[in-house]
């Protein structure tokens, strides 16, 4: 079976991408609608607003700097900040759903890319998509981190009183 690191750098990129994906879906695996919701820091990050802004940032970068459609467009927020906001009818289930669908989309959008490929749609101008897996790696790894620390707080306060 070959290695990762035997395999070519488009692959182990996606590979490392796609590792932080799963940890950051499967943060939110066996908490309550509150627990997931609970806010312990003064911004507006929640583990439940966590996974919703992987979302956006899949989209951001994987459907907007692919194809150059607009952020109303897809249907997402037009800021980073506004993307952490929950709805009513958010979910554990309907958050998590969102995150895979928007990974699904972005592997798809990037299959047949190669890492050289310029990608029109980012604000900035055109990027590689090497840029765009790095910065995205980037982005993902902090919020692994900032989820990790999130769920040990609300495991260690148990669920909430009903």
């Amino acid at each position: 079976m070959e290695s990762v690191i035997d395999r070519p750098a488009k692959d182990q990129l996606e590979y490392f991408i796609d590792e932080h994906r799963d940890a950051l879906q499967h943060c939110l695996d066996g908490l309550t609608e509150e627990q997931a919701r609970r806010s312990l820091v003064a911004s507006k990050t929640t583990l439940l607003g966590l996974v919703k802004h992987v979302t956006f940032v899949e989209k951001v970068w994987f459907d907007e700097a692919v194809t150059g459609r607009s952020r109303a467009e897809i249907g997402i927020p037009e800021t980073p900040d506004e993307s952490f906001v929950l709805a009513d009818d958010d979910t554990v289930e309907s958050v998590q759903r969102a995150h895979r669908e928007a990974c699904e989309d972005a592997r798809r959008a990037t299959a047949s890319l190669e890492l050289t490929d310029l990608l029109p749609g980012n604000r900035r101008g055109p990027l590689s998509l090497r840029f765009v897996y790095l910065h995205v790696l980037r982005e993902l790894a902090q919020h692994c981190g900032h989820a990790d620390i999130l769920r040990e707080q609300i495991l260690a306060h148990g669920p909430a009183a009903e």
